[in-house]
Parts: structure tokens; C-alpha cells; sequence
């Protein structure tokens, strides 16, 4: 299986408002083989501490076994866990359902910073259009040195963005905060 690069996202949510919509864009890029969701996992944290959790995949159960140790290692790293640890807990993970559940809270230890009544999301996303353009890089001898999203104020700075349009994005991030 060809994998394309992976990012991590680590999304927050100050006033949830789930309507399905996040979900219907990620289809929409699936279906169109620009992303694949490798896993995701969000958080929601309800007035009074009651944690709840839903866990999505777009992989088949073949890529998901497949795929299940790498993305255990990369996620059990960051908590600290070996690669080893990691994996086995990843592949374990990647082969269960999927759907909503209790979380327990010594399952992820951010947890216990997600204030009352927001959320929080980690996907991982496969970026399935860079593949042949990665592949076209390597071939020419280039390698990856960094990656970054711009703010779109920095964006303003270079004359790429109109000051009206980065501050209406910056706003709108910053009420998601």
C-alpha cells in the first residue's frame, strides 16, 4: 500500500456546534482521494466533567490492521509510551469498532485540560493528492525540511490575503478558542 504524507492535527473547540458538517467535507475529500482519515479521535467534555468519545477511521479492516502499529507507535510516542507500547495498544485499537463510548480518563492525559463543556480532536490525515508530488521531489533529490500552516494575518504581511478577509478568519478562530 502506497501511503501519502500524514499529518497530526490537534483541533479545539471552545463552542461545539457539531452538525455534521466536518464529517461531510472529510467524505467529500475522500471521496475525491485528496484525504483519508487514518484515525480520528474527538473529545467532548460536558458541563459537570463527563467525558464521551467517538472514534472514525475511513480505512477498510485490511488497512486498518495494516495500518494500525504505525499509527499506535505515533500516537503512543507522543504520550510517552515506546514504539513498542505504542504499536501494540495502536494495532489493538485499529481493529476494534468504531462509535461512541466512555472514555476513561487515563486513556489520554490531555483530558484533563479540555475545559468543561468544549471539545477536542486529534486526526490523523493522510494526504492522498501529495503523493505523486512527494514522489516527484524525492526523484529530484529534495527532502521535506519543514512544513507549517500560515496564519492568514501573516498572510496579509506578503499582500496574499486582504486584511478584511484574515481578520474575519483570525476572528473566527479565535471565537473557536
Amino acid at each position: 500500500m502506497t501511503i501519502g504524507p500524514v499529518q497530526m492535527l490537534v483541533l479545539g473547540f471552545n463552542h461545539p456546534n457539531f452538525q455534521g458538517q466536518i464529517r461531510a467535507e472529510l467524505e467529500r475529500l475522500r471521496a475525491d482521494d485528496m484525504v483519508r482519515v487514518i484515525d480520528f479521535l474527538a473529545v467532548n467534555k460536558a458541563v459537570g466533567g463527563e467525558v464521551t468519545v467517538l472514534k472514525e477511521t475511513q480505512l477498510d479492516q485490511a488497512e486498518r490492521a495494516e495500518l494500525g502499529a504505525v499509527v499506535g507507535a505515533l500516537v503512543g510516542v507522543g504520550a510517552g509510551l515506546t514504539a513498542e507500547e505504542g504499536a501494540e495498544l495502536g494495532a489493538e485499537a485499529m481493529t476494534a469498532d468504531d462509535g461512541d463510548e466512555p472514555l476513561d480518563q487515563d486513556t489520554w492525559d490531555a483530558i484533563a485540560e479540555i475545559p468543561e463543556g468544549t471539545a477536542a480532536a486529534l486526526v490523523l490525515l493522510e494526504h492522498r493528492w501529495a503523493i505523486p508530488l512527494r514522489d516527484a521531489l524525492a526523484s529530484a533529490g529534495g527532502v521535506r525540511l519543514a512544513s507549517e500552516f500560515i496564519s492568514p494575518l501573516d498572510l496579509v504581511e506578503v499582500g496574499l490575503v486582504a486584511a478584511e478577509e484574515a481578520e474575519a478568519l483570525a476572528a473566527r478562530e479565535q471565537d473557536a478558542v
